[in-house]
């Protein structure tokens, strides 16, 4: 009876579903609002201050090591500190005095938590009813980009729990922010199926900070203001140099400039798109533009009826899914159809005939008149 007794009670314990926090565990909270820019800079020092043995995030760490702690951590913020252990700007005139404090407080979070367990929130702590109403698919990128780097910055492994329950808060984020953000993301979602660069998948993950509990009105404008402007400075990076050409051929090659000031190499295609039917152009498939380079393209253009017509050039993917907005070439064609150009000959000519016939008449009666 006690045999089957124990293992109904192993069973139970194996199957039952193990509470996030347990009774006997601690959880200690790594959260704080964002402090980095989009651009790199830092909005100010006050992080720095959090690090000190005396400040909010250092009074957590400065602990004796504990086996009954749980530490709950924003990815996000740990890649501020890491940041700051090296050389860092801030968006102030004040000299930066974090480095070392960042380091000290790093390596004493390594160590005191080394024997406790580690709970990856999503990267940048957003709030999550808001994150999965918004973007549910980037929720699940923020996720697991928080915890591989999370992993790294601390050199070992920690756990990640959507469903959880470790998320708390909600963002009051306005209308309007949130609109800021939707497009904001989705621009450099775009971009991310052309460009399989680093930078520009930190960037996107990035944007989960503006959806932070943890902002306050004046940091919400702040960040969402930064945020925009360093998307549209990554949008600026692969683009079409806009241009007027002027034709006056029926068939012309127009030089067609394509910028990359991205670190890798970008494939694209580029459609083409007149805007009315005066002239016909050819779309470019396959194009390949090395990191940080531009690359010039000859355009094939015919010349259907004169006048001023209006092209977009579209750069988009393998699928003909839109990368970047589209840049404006305007062409302006002063060619003659060559049916007026024959007439136009041919009377000439005609009018030619007749002046030589006439001149000739007269000096035949010039002559008869002197006999």
């Amino acid at each position: 009876m006690r045999k089957l007794i124990g293992s109904l009670l192993t069973a139970f314990f194996l199957l039952a579903p193990l509470s996030p926090v347990q009774a006997d565990s601690t959880v200690v909270r790594i959260v704080s609002p964002a402090h980095q820019t989009f651009t790199g800079e830092f909005r100010n020092d006050d992080l720095a201050q959090e690090l000190t043995p005396s400040g909010r995030l250092g009074q957590l760490v400065y602990v004796s090591a504990s086996r009954s702690k749980i530490w709950v951590i924003d990815p996000a913020l740990i890649d501020e500190v890491v940041a700051m252990t090296g050389e860092y700007k801030l968006a102030t005139d004040a000299e930066p005095l974090g480095s070392k404090i960042a380091v000290d407080w790093l390596t004493q979070l390594q160590k005191v938590s080394r024997a406790n367990e580690v709970v990856a929130l999503a990267y940048g702590n957003p709030d999550v009813a808001l994150a999965t109403s918004l973007a549910p698919s980037e929720l699940k990128m923020y996720y697991t980009f928080g915890k591989s780097q999370l992993q790294v910055a601390l050199g070992r492994i920690v756990r990640s729990e959507p469903d959880g329950g470790w998320s708390t808060g909600k963002s009051k984020l306005s209308p309007v922010l949130k609109k800021n953000y939707s497009d904001s993301r989705k621009a450099l979602t775009r971009l991310s199926r052309a460009v399989e660069d680093p930078e520009l998948m930190l960037m996107r993950a990035r944007l989960s900070r503006l959806l932070s509990p943890s902002l306050d009105k004046d940091s919400r404008d702040y960040f969402s203001y930064s945020a925009k402007v360093a998307v549209d400075a990554q949008v600026r990076k692969l683009r079409i140099n806009p241009g007027k050409y002027q034709v006056t051929t029926e068939s012309a090659k127009l030089p067609v400039t394509i910028i990359n000031e991205f670190a890798v190499d970008v494939m694209v295609n580029i459609e083409m798109t007149p805007m009315n039917t005066r002239v016909v152009v050819e779309n470019f498939a396959g194009v390949v533009v090395p990191a940080n380079s531009k690359k010039q393209l000859e355009l094939t253009l015919d010349v259907i009826a004169p006048g001023e017509t209006t092209i977009f050039a579209q750069i988009t993917d393998a699928t003909s899914v839109d990368v970047v907005p589209a840049s404006i070439l305007q062409i302006n064609s002063t060619v003659i159809d060559k049916r007026v150009t024959w007439f136009t000959t041919g009377a000439a000519i005609l009018l030619l005939l007749a002046a030589v016939a006439q001149s000739v008449r007269r000096v035949r009666k010039g002559r008869k008149d002197e006999i």
